[in-house]
């Protein structure tokens, strides 16, 4: 049965969404002093907030202060202080919609030149050919390691209710930490969270537990899962069916599916797998096999710009449309569509041959489109991918000499 874009979802935990439009989680590294939130990102989520969506949910919020996937990455640990993240909460709210807050671990996809840690299931680092020395050598985590990361987790959701979030979303996609763990490709360990799906899934299941026994019924807990990670051989539709499965019985109020990680990069629609091209709804088709059989609402993310294209993912039984980029370039866009107009401009895809530089530039693209919104300016899509990767660039260096000063002093619980 279909549903409109705009009625309200009933959510597992009394939640309620007021309607099925979502922004989906964008990295935005732009955390200020302390890797903490500030007025940049503040003004960012009000932007998107009078927009019209009914859920906003963060880019990644970083569970281990020595574990970024940027330098600019926020941290959101035992130590932070709560009040910027409760004005954060704030200004997401301030349109009538929900946010959640999206936490992460990056797991092996850490920069090479990043303090801090890099670890992963196993000794087996990111390959990108001749881009491979730009991601650290990962050490396989220990049992100790592992259980200390499900406490982060856990104390990441529980503070992120404290400062006023409606919930947290588990990113367990896009080959960071959990996908990991989740990957055959990745994960060789011979101990019980390596083999079986069951085993592979094992960090994942007692991330979830631990989260929903730290926060309150009211509060949300979504996971953000690879519909596959398009690469042979590795986590496929009905390895995501299975994990759903395993998820629904821990109180998980929604699944949003996503696919590739930065080996394959097809959330940006650019893949090393023929199933994915470069479209509107990128993985609406795997999205509709599993539809079929999940007990969870699901999310679907992944390069829908226009409202037919929604209402064709939600008429295949989805429950909530994720949009990123498209946001980027029209804040507005769910409020468009309400009085029957659509997005006056896009994004054109960057199409350069080399996936991995093609990937990178994209992002620098939306990250473009993201701070000019932080500073009350129009987007500018029409930028070109060269100059906003040559700016990224240059920022993370500025960015990564601030994170290392930061790491480097003692710091207290807060």
């Amino acid at each position: 049965m279909s549903s409109e874009l705009f009625s309200p979802l009933h959510l597992r935990s009394g939640q309620v969404l007021k309607n099925r439009i979502a922004k989906a989680a964008m990295e935005e590294n732009m955390a200020g002093d302390g890797q903490l939130p500030d007025e940049q990102l503040f003004t960012l989520y009000r932007k998107w907030a009078a927009g019209g969506t009914g859920l906003l949910i963060t880019g990644n919020v970083m569970v281990h202060a020595e574990a970024l996937t940027g330098p600019a990455g926020v941290v959101l640990d035992e130590h932070a202080p709560l009040g910027p993240f409760a004005e954060w909460a704030e200004a997401g709210r301030s349109g009538g919609g929900a946010i959640w807050m999206q936490i992460n671990h990056p797991g092996r996809q850490v920069a090479s030149d990043m303090p801090g840690v890099v670890w992963g299931p196993s000794d087996i680092g990111v390959s990108l050919g001749r881009h491979s020395s730009r991601f650290g050598r990962p050490t396989a985590m220990t049992a100790q390691q592992i259980d200390a990361t499900v406490t982060r987790y856990a104390v990441t959701a529980h503070r992120a209710e404290k400062a006023g979030f409606d919930g947290v979303e588990i990113h367990a996609a896009h080959g960071y930490l959990l996908s990991q763990f989740l990957s055959p490709l990745v994960n060789k360990r011979t101990d019980h969270w390596g083999g079986s799906l069951e085993n592979r899934a094992r960090m994942l299941l007692d991330i979830v537990r631990a989260v929903r026994a730290a926060v309150s019924p009211s509060f949300a807990v979504a996971v953000k899962l690879n519909s596959a990670d398009f690469q042979r051989g590795g986590f496929d539709a009905e390895d995501a069916r299975q994990v759903i499965e395993m998820l629904e019985p821990l109180g998980v109020d929604l699944v949003e599916l996503s696919g590739g990680s930065y080996e394959s990069p097809a959330m940006t629609g650019r893949s090393t797998d023929s199933r994915t091209q470069a479209r509107e709804a990128y993985f609406l088709d795997l999205a509709e096999d599993l539809v079929t059989t999940s007990p969870i609402p699901l999310m679907l993310t992944g390069g829908i710009t226009r409202r037919g294209t929604a209402q064709k993912v939600l008429d295949s039984g989805v429950a909530v449309i994720g949009m990123g980029t498209a946001l980027a370039v029209t804040p507005d866009l769910p409020d468009r569509w309400r009085g029957g107009r659509e997005a006056d401009r896009r994004m054109r895809p960057v199409k350069w041959s080399d996936k991995a530089l093609a990937s990178a530039a994209s992002m620098a693209q939306v990250r473009h489109q993201m701070r000019r919104l932080a500073r009350d300016s129009s987007p500018r899509p029409g930028t070109h991918p060269a100059l906003a990767l040559v700016a990224e660039q240059r920022r993370q260096r500025t960015a990564l000499r601030r994170y290392r000063a930061w790491l480097a002093q003692p710091r207290s619980a807060a």
